[in-house]
């Protein structure tokens, strides 16, 4: 049997508020585990979107690195890094959140506009260097969503360990422990009221016979 609770009074009062707290801890645990189920599948989705997005960049980074390699058979090393010497910095990354079932996630965007107009000449470069910047632009984007879904899910998998505790809690703790005490008050004011109707009836009986 489980604990009862301490300091718990075996009266009708006491009893009362402890089956309207019953009430309560069961509509939360039934609440916190509705909420653990949409966290559950709110997980399993950015684990699919993760496995998706590692995929694309993979296979992004691996057409980038090649095409860059066919570029340098063309033009030579020296050539692909003096064509780099005249380019800044050409990413901007937007940064914001959203409330994933009261869990705050991450959303990372890259914006690559100014890669709209080719940072080198065109006319001393290859066509190969051209599909191979496009390609680790790409390669760019994809990377950035995956870590923001990486983190997501970081987030998401720390909210459902700490719901799954407070569900435990409350239907293996809590809400056995109000039901010993309210067992435990009830078992009592019955025997109470054995006495009292035991009483009763000596005292009744007592009066006949004085009568």
């Amino acid at each position: 049997m489980s604990q009862i609770i301490a300091g718990a009074r075996p009266t009708r009062m006491e009893l009362l508020l402890l089956k309207k707290r019953k009430a309560i801890a069961e509509r939360g645990a039934e609440l916190l585990r509705e909420k653990l189920d949409a966290l559950m599948i709110e997980f399993f989705q950015f684990i699919r979107e993760i496995s998706a997005l590692r995929n694309r960049s993979q296979e992004l980074l691996f057409q980038a690195y090649s095409l860059f390699s066919e570029a340098q058979v063309s033009l030579g090393f020296r050539k692909i890094e003096e064509s780099s010497y005249g380019i800044n910095d050409q990413f901007t990354i937007d940064t914001s959140s959203r409330n994933v079932i009261g869990v705050t996630v991450p959303q990372i965007q890259v914006r690559a506009e100014a890669w709209k107009d080719c940072p080198y000449s065109l006319t001393e470069t290859t066509a190969k260097l051209d599909d191979a910047v496009v390609r680790m632009v790409e390669a760019v984007k994809t990377v950035s969503e995956l870590s923001g879904a990486e983190v997501a899910v970081k987030k998401l998998a720390e909210a459902i360990a700490t719901t799954r505790r407070r569900v435990n809690s409350l239907e293996n703790t809590i809400i056995p422990r109000i039901v010993s005490t309210i067992r435990y008050i009830e078992m009592h004011l019955e025997e109470r009221e054995r006495e009292d109707f035991f009483r009763l009836k000596r005292i009744k009986k007592k009066l006949q016979e004085e009568a």
